[in-house]
């Protein structure tokens, strides 16, 4: 049976600005996928990053050139081929996957041989701003379990200090976003080490990296921009500890799933990470998420709308969606 494909460009705005080392955002600009097969629709998203080379237009040209092969029946193996990693591939791999089991009626997590999905602790996101209004931040979240701190190269460990004030016990990530150098790191160990951070993300540049090579730190360092796939596994090796599986970035849950697998298997500890946007595209991540020591899928929680019957937070938990919302 044929199918047929529907691509646009969504603009979710969020309730707060979301400031990051690389920049602030005021709306998720999401490429939004829906994929007919008769009475069954799958759907999927993906929030093109302009860090990796993508914009909302190359990303919608990206999904269009796949139409006549998708509409005609072609699968997630194939299109592991087709795209290379990325927001193109993972809206698409998303819609496939639930497209698939609709049309079986086999959900997701049975296709993985996994349970259904429970509800999981999330990492809660103070962004950057004055140190003063971070420790105000932090103490409206000061119950959570975890909570990931976004530091710059500015003040970070003034920064850090006042989220550990505001909020004594919950466990940290602290993410630079490839804006420190390897001196700021070296000059950080004691901060990070006095106020218990259990994670530190990404701190230098991705090309930056070899840096790390040896460098023995106090805490744990996480590859997020210098791990997108399997492939890149071999050289994080000696730099990093953990890494941060993320669709938009492995291209979707085909390959998460598969990085996930071989990232356990050679010793790498796992995070579970995605971008601002809907439950949408939140969904298929949960998946991968279960497996995970961090998570950190509060996109959709930053949202001023999200989908009805998606994600939720309750009593410093993430919610999974309601059933039948996405993979069967």
């Amino acid at each position: 049976m044929l199918r047929e494909l529907t691509v646009r460009h969504r603009s979710l705005p969020l309730h707060t600005p979301f400031r990051i080392a690389r920049g602030v955002k005021h709306a998720a600009d999401v490429a939004s996928v829906e994929l007919r097969q008769g009475e069954f629709v799958g759907r999927g998203e993906s929030v093109p990053y302009a860090r990796y080379g993508e914009s909302v237009a190359s990303v919608l040209d990206e999904i269009q050139s796949q139409c006549r092969d998708l509409c005609a029946g072609m699968g997630r193996d194939e299109l592991q081929a087709r795209l290379p990693p990325g927001a193109a591939r993972n809206a698409l791999d998303a819609a496939l996957w639930d497209l698939e089991s609709r049309i079986d009626a086999i959900p997701v997590y049975t296709r993985l041989a996994q349970a259904p999905l429970a509800p999981l602790v999330t990492a809660l996101t103070v962004v950057i701003d004055s140190v003063r209004e971070m420790e105000t931040a932090a103490t409206r979240i000061a119950d959570a379990n975890l909570i990931k701190v976004k530091v710059d190269a500015n003040e970070p460990a003034a920064q850090i200090e006042a989220v550990r004030r505001a909020a004594p016990r919950a466990r940290l990530i602290v993410d630079p976003n490839e804006s420190w150098t390897i001196d700021i790191l070296r000059d950080m160990q004691p901060v990070l080490k006095a106020c218990a951070v259990s994670l530190l993300e990404q701190p230098l540049p991705a090309d930056a990296d070899d840096a790390l090579h040896g460098f023995s730190s106090a805490v744990p360092i996480c590859a997020d921009e210098s791990c997108h796939v399997v492939a890149d596994l071999p050289r994080l090796r000696d730099r990093y500890q953990a890494i941060n599986i993320k669709l938009d970035k492995t291209g979707g849950l085909t390959e998460a799933w598969r990085l996930l697998r071989a990232a356990r298997a050679q010793g790498f500890r796992i995070m579970v990470g995605c971008m601002v946007g809907s439950s949408i595209g939140i969904a298929p991540a949960l998946e991968v998420a279960r497996a995970a020591e961090f998570v950190d899928l509060d996109g959709p929680l930053w949202l001023e709308n999200d989908y009805p019957g998606g994600v939720r937070l309750h009593d410093g938990l993430l919610m999974p969606p309601a059933p039948g919302f996405w993979g069967g």
